[in-house]
């Protein structure tokens, strides 16, 4: 993997997390890299440069990680809705990893954060992305993450295909 050609954007209010993110980032090849403070600025930077790949941090004021995922993916203005987002948080719950998923988060990276850990996500993006869906009240990577033989709903994407329903005895 070419890292020294992706344009990574570090989103985090503490700049201690904001310069061991760099640093981890540019030990593993990684060349240009964007900082800001909160998701505002975050946004505006997006706006003057073009971004790969965003890491940013859920908790930050005044525009939190979340709201900042929600604006990329659904403000008419937004400088690039299709840039895949890591979620780095220390604040692990259901609900906010919920939150964050349904506002178009592609992955999550609980802190301490690990150069191992960056790269695993990074790779996961790249390696394995998954296509972005639309509907009414959704916009961002498809929330699935892999086939539940036991689900029995209906089959709403076009991807979906065909399948074979388990019936039970």
């Amino acid at each position: 993997m070419r890292f020294d050609l992706l344009k990574i954007l570090v989103v985090e209010d503490n700049r201690h997390m904001r310069v061991l993110l760099s640093e981890i980032l540019r030990a593993i090849g990684i060349n240009h890299i964007y900082e800001a403070s909160d998701g505002a600025e975050g946004l505006a930077m997006m706006r003057t440069h073009p971004i790969d790949i965003i890491l940013t941090d859920l908790a930050m004021e005044p525009l939190d990680g979340i709201d900042f995922a929600r604006l990329l993916r659904n403000a008419p203005d937004s400088p690039n809705q299709l840039a895949p987002i890591i979620m780095i948080t220390g604040h692990f719950t259901v609900a906010r990893i919920r939150e964050a998923r349904d506002a178009g988060v592609n992955e999550f990276l609980a802190k301490p954060i690990t150069a191992r850990g960056v790269i695993e996500r990074i790779h996961q993006i790249i390696d394995h992305a998954r296509p972005f869906v639309r509907t009414d009240d959704y916009f961002g990577p498809d929330r699935r993450r892999r086939s539940d033989p036991r689900y029995e709903g209906p089959m709403r994407r076009a991807a979906d295909g065909p399948q074979v329903r388990l019936v039970k005895r």
